[in-house]
């Protein structure tokens, strides 16, 4: 058993106690109706500026997040969506391009410890920061830790350190505020395997309760959309070299409606990728930019709990590759032709109370609608074919910080065997976070 398991353990199993019977008296006679505000990061709605804060000047709270899954794939093995396994793997042939290789990231049949962390806020009269430490079976990492001010005029906060961008909807959401066990594909595949996540700078204007602006300085240093071999042709430039833009509208729609739209784009100045054959290598190095859409509407039916709340919810991003070939023989580069690959994603969700504290949810993806890479051996741009994921969710909200959810997925990545895969997913959060938009 892992380091990190061997922590959690007593440390989850004293807050529970602890918080059992305040949980139990805050449970009862609570109006458990589903908070939608809870489903968004804390920086993309105009309440930021306007946050209810302790009146105390100076404060931190500390929070706990353990996750634990169980998962099992009935057929077959893991695999890559066709086209993107270059965009988790590097150092690899272009065979195993081609075989679509797992990542990293794929969840072990069995149980798993899933991604638990622990979070701690402050805040004074002027400023807010948060830090979280993510901790998984193999690791422990410092996931993000940034300052934000408080008190600047006019609807603006500026926030600065590493921190999830507020691009679209999921990426800024950690998963325990997911209403799926896994990431979308297309903001994994795309993005990387924990979504635009960075080192920079974040400024957003809320002027009123409809809109928000943002814009984003990152350091591109991430994985996925930001991604940096080292071996290549080109040296790495200074920072910063990713930026970010997004607009979110919220009309009023009357108390128990809620409707956000989204959109986004975004520059990452040096993209850099090496497929090393052995006695030779292929660098594609250039530059990028993506393009999104986000749509999500909550609906509140004023019952008890979950009961007869529905949301409707989806995105979609398109990305460009603009890109020199480089092929490295005996150490020496010899520059080849210019490509532009293209790629694109989909998802849409829906979810409904079925009960107070039960709710049933439906997600479709597409990924690679558009999906045009840079093949090799002779070189040149191959268009692959679509792949698509289904997946279906029951989740029983056990109390207001705590969840269970089983989860059945088809995946249909094309080039491999339709998969079927089942998951229970258990979730519990102690302390402040409970409360926590993320």
């Amino acid at each position: 058993m892992s380091r990190s398991l061997f922590l959690l353990t007593p440390l989850a199993t004293a807050l529970f106690i602890s918080s059992s019977a305040y949980a139990d008296d805050h449970h009862h006679g609570h109006d458990h109706g589903h908070d939608h505000s809870g489903h968004a990061h804390e920086h993309d709605a105009y309440e930021h500026s306007n946050y209810e804060h302790s009146d105390a000047e100076n404060s931190i709270n500390v929070s706990l997040v353990v996750e634990g899954i169980y998962h099992n794939r009935f057929s077959g093995d893991a695999n890559s969506p066709a086209g993107f396994s270059h965009g988790h793997e590097s150092g690899h042939d272009h065979e195993e391009e081609h075989d679509h290789s797992s990542h990293s990231h794929d969840l072990d049949n069995g149980f798993n410890l899933g991604h638990s962390e622990v979070a701690i806020e402050g805040q004074t009269a002027h400023i807010e920061g948060k830090a979280v430490v993510s901790l998984t079976e193999d690791d422990i990492t410092l996931e993000e830790a940034f300052i934000a001010t408080r008190t600047l005029p006019n609807g603006l906060r500026l926030q600065a350190g590493k921190f999830l961008s507020d691009i679209g909807y999921i990426n800024s959401r950690h998963p325990h505020a997911w209403d799926f066990v896994e990431r979308p594909l297309v903001n994994e595949y795309l993005f990387g395997e924990h979504g635009l996540l960075d080192t920079g700078l974040q400024l957003t204007w809320s002027p009123n309760s409809t809109w928000t602006l943002g814009s984003e300085l990152f350091q591109g240093e991430g994985e996925g959309f930001s991604r940096f071999d080292e071996g290549g042709y080109e040296d790495r430039t200074s920072g910063p070299r990713v930026g970010t833009l997004f607009a979110k509208y919220r009309p009023d729609l009357g108390a128990n409606k809620q409707l956000t739209l989204g959109t986004s784009a975004g520059m990452n100045r040096q993209y850099v990728r090496v497929d090393d054959h052995g006695h030779h290598a292929h660098t594609a190095e250039g530059d990028n930019w993506f393009a999104g859409l986000d749509a999500r509407f909550n609906y509140d039916a004023e019952q008890p709990g979950y009961q007869g709340n529905w949301q409707l919810g989806a995105e979609y991003f398109y990305s460009e590759r603009d890109l020199q070939e480089h092929v490295q023989h005996h150490d020496h580069f010899h520059a080849h032709d210019h490509y532009t690959e293209q790629q694109d994603g989909a998802y849409i969700d829906a979810i409904y109370g079925l009960a107070p504290r039960w709710e049933v949810g439906l997600r479709a993806e597409a990924l690679g609608l558009t999906n045009k890479v840079m093949g090799t051996h002779p070189t040149a741009i191959v268009s692959e074919e679509t792949s698509w994921r289904q997946s279906a969710q029951l989740t029983w909200h056990v109390r207001d910080n705590m969840f269970v959810r089983t989860q059945l997925t088809r995946e249909d990545f094309a080039g491999h065997d339709e998969q079927w895969v089942g998951m229970v997913q258990f979730n519990a959060t102690f302390g402040s976070h409970a409360g926590h938009n993320h």
